[in-house]
This record gives structure tokens, C-alpha cells and sequence, in this order.
């Protein structure tokens, strides 16, 4: 059940921020559906244990190799299908936790979130380059032996 609740929850999130993006109409359930496996690949690899930064570099990785796909398949720019599917992956509760409690001088607890949404952000950033890097790559391949 709680697997269902996640993808449902993190569908309309995507889509959601899709919308508020002006995507076009006919790409919104892609948008949709990337931002729902990038999550749950997120969620099942946090949940077998692993640190929160690592599934989320997983996660991000995922989510722009798919969106490089779609794109080339769509005929869309890359960035309308990556921006919409990285969103539920975001540590902006946490950002938002770790200012409530500097502003209420909890500086040891404030520190500690920053310090945890600053890895998550870093790991979004990197797993989001590590794909592109790897699509040039196979481009610069696929141009050599051509």
C-alpha cells in the first residue's frame, strides 16, 4: 500500500510541477511517469538501507538517461521532462526544517539538516552530470567509429 501511495503521491507532483512549467500538454504524463520511477528508485534503494545521497545519485542518474531518451523519442528539449522528473527527489522540507531551527536557535540541528540537504542537493547535481557526460561520450563514439 505504501508503495502505491508513492507513486500516486509523486506522479502528481511531477506532472504538477510539469504544469507549472508550461510543458506542453501532450508531455505531462511522461513528465508524470519519469518523476514517478525516478522516486521509487529513490525510495526502494533508501529503504534496503542505503545512505539518502546514494539513492538519490541513483535516482537523479536514472531520471536523466529516461529524460534523454523521451527527448530524442519526443522530439522535446531534454530540460522539460528532467526539471519535472528531479522534483520529488528535492530536499525542500528539509532546507525548510533546517531554517525553522536556525531561526529558533537550534544551530547543532540546523547545521546537521543543511548538512544532509546540501549532500542531497550535490548528489542531484552530479548524478544529472554523470548522465550527460555519458551521453557525450557515446556520441563522440558513435562520431569515431561511423
Amino acid at each position: 500500500m505504501v508503495i502505491i501511495e508513492q507513486l500516486v503521491t509523486s506522479f502528481i507532483a511531477s506532472a504538477g510541477f510539469g504544469i507549472i512549467f508550461n510543458a506542453p500538454k501532450r508531455s505531462l504524463v511522461k513528465c508524470g511517469l519519469i518523476g514517478m520511477s525516478g522516486w521509487i528508485i529513490y525510495f526502494l534503494i533508501e529503504a534496503s538501507g542505503f545512505d539518502p545521497a546514494a539513492a538519490t545519485l541513483a535516482a537523479s542518474f536514472f531520471i536523466a538517461v529516461i529524460s534523454q531518451v523521451f527527448a530524442k523519442i519526443y522530439k522535446t528539449p531534454i530540460i522539460i521532462f528532467s526539471v519535472a522528473g528531479i522534483i520529488p527527489l528535492v530536499p525542500g522540507g528539509m532546507a525548510y526544517d533546517a531554517m525553522r531551527n536556525f531561526v529558533e536557535n537550534d544551530y547543532n540541528t540546523a547545521i546537521t539538516l543543511v548538512a544532509k540537504a546540501t549532500m542531497i542537493s550535490g548528489s542531484i547535481a552530479m548524478g544529472l552530470m554523470f548522465s550527460e557526460v555519458i551521453n557525450q561520450l557515446i556520441r563522440k563514439l558513435k562520431l569515431k567509429y561511423d
